[in-house]
């Protein structure tokens, strides 16, 4: 059979691959399709983004395994000389105006010229979070025979290995071992509540020093407010104008003023992006056993994290994870989705994974009482809005994230009932970027790109075999469908 990038079916795809959502879920994907990567949305979103291709890839590993790992292989051909792999990947055939930041704001090949940025391609100088060994993991698994005939493990290890030093040492800003972001914007959930406080040190750009793009694609109100993306936009600036450099922590676990967030002292341990990386640690030390090596050390670290995890974020009494703000030194008392995703680690002490099993469920979230998808925010935090941006709507990449948990540690029927949440609001929504987590209503772009994506995973693997993290070091995956 002739392999091709193409999402067409053949003799080996399941029957249920002509089912009605399926087939709509596949279309976005073709549609957001540029060549070489997928666009989150053809409109908001134009270029590529980190860890929005490494959801796409999650998906696309069960229709196209080869298209897959061009998602990924495309991205990290961007990485920089010191390991990080950019938020966004530029495509040069966009418009400068079609989205704000644009290359010229972020000067990547010259202001990042010390840090190892690309000359050949345009990137921006901050990160995301690192899901990205797991994702090459579960596609290598999807077709582990076009995966070892294409070298695709082996040419993307050293890269993944880089990127997870990087993280580890450049930015354990804390001391403490766990990462810290640098930017509201490398944690992913950009506007939530949990940024508020450290954010408020910041002084904002001039609003007549840049120009927001995405308010000709969503309502304002459903937007960051023009303070907040001010702050957002200073940040950038500043950390482009120090040439991109990431300085080291400091002693007692208390960062000074001289580190990587700058004179604003912007940054924070988050839960959601250290629970990914502890996940990605696990799924690269699978990468080294199939390619010879053992693992070991990765495994073990992958533990060490995990307690760290446990010891600086973890709070009995608010029943979930906390960002850490870490010039202050103290946790951040705004209850976010984030401060659940680490519910996807199977080793959490099985008392930590009860309490966030309770807190979902419970009056600050209400799954499967008050909510249909997981609240990005606290339902009952003063902040709460189920429409602006991670300020309360729900979004699928949490929901996923949540439904592997659930299923990681013993809660089949709840992930079934998520699952199926998930896909109905999926499909009613048009595959919106984020829902109202009360009635699935749209909000922001249709047509997204990890929304359809990780709709093909749900349908393809519901009970999470191929997702499920093994602890013991051995794999706990299923060979997937061949496409």
């Amino acid at each position: 059979m002739q392999r091709t990038a193409q999402l067409t079916a053949d003799r080996t795809t399941p029957p249920f691959a002509y089912d009605p959502l399926h087939a709509r879920a596949v279309r976005v994907l073709e549609e957001n399709w540029t060549g070489g990567s997928t666009v989150p949305s053809r409109g908001l979103y134009p270029h590529q983004w980190s860890w929005d291709s490494a959801f796409i890839a999650i998906g696309l590993r069960h229709v196209s395994p080869l298209r897959a790992q061009t998602e990924l292989e495309t991205l990290l051909a961007a990485q920089w000389a010191d390991g990080r792999i950019p938020h966004i990947v530029f495509s040069p055939s966009v418009p400068l105006d079609a989205y704000f930041p644009s290359p010229d704001f972020w000067r990547s090949s010259t202001a990042g010229r010390a840090a190892g940025a690309p000359r050949t391609v345009q990137t921006s100088g901050i990160v995301q979070p690192p899901v990205h060994a797991l994702a090459a993991w579960l596609v290598h698994r999807a077709d582990p025979e076009l995966s070892r005939e294409r070298g695709f493990l082996s040419r993307l290890y050293p890269g993944l290995a880089a990127w997870h030093r990087y993280l580890l040492h450049r930015r354990d800003l804390g001391g403490g071992g766990l990462a810290s972001v640098v930017h509201p914007w490398e944690q992913g959930m950009d506007n939530s509540p949990c940024w508020d406080a450290p954010l408020a040190r910041v002084r904002p750009a001039p609003a007549r020093s840049f120009r927001r793009a995405d308010l000709g694609h969503g309502a304002a109100e459903d937007r960051p407010t023009d303070l907040d993306y001010g702050r957002y936009v200073r940040l950038a600036a500043d950390y482009r104008d120090r040439g991109y450099a990431d300085r080291g922590h400091t002693d007692g676990g208390h960062a000074n003023r001289k580190h990587a967030d700058g004179e604003a002292g912007f940054a924070v341990e988050d839960p959601a992006f250290n629970a990914l990386l502890i996940a990605s640690e696990h799924a690269l030390a699978r990468i080294a056993r199939e390619l010879g090596a053992t693992g070991t050390a990765r495994h073990a670290r992958a533990h060490r994290l995990t307690a760290s995890l446990v010891e600086r974020l973890w709070d009995p009494a608010a029943g979930l994870f906390l960002c850490r703000d870490v010039r202050t030194g103290g946790r951040i008392p705004e209850r976010g989705v984030s401060g659940l995703v680490p519910l996807l680690l199977p080793d959490l002490p099985r008392e930590v994974a009860a309490a966030l099993v309770r807190t979902l469920r419970g009056p600050h979230f209400g799954l499967g009482d008050t909510t249909r998808l997981v609240p990005s925010y606290d339902l009952l935090g003063e902040s709460f809005d189920p429409h602006r941006y991670w300020r309360g709507p729900a979004w699928f990449n949490t929901a996923w994230l949540v439904e592997r948990g659930l299923r990681a540690h013993g809660e089949p029927d709840r992930a079934d009932a998520l699952r199926e949440s998930f896909l109905r609001i999926a499909g009613s929504s048009g595959f919106a970027e984020y829902v109202d987590p009360y009635t699935g209503e749209a909000c922001g772009a249709l047509g997204f790109g990890w929304t359809a994506a990780l709709t093909l995973d749900l349908l393809h693997d519901p009970e999470g075999a191929e997702s499920a993290m093994d602890m013991s070091g051995t794999s706990g995956f299923k060979g997937g469908n061949r496409a």
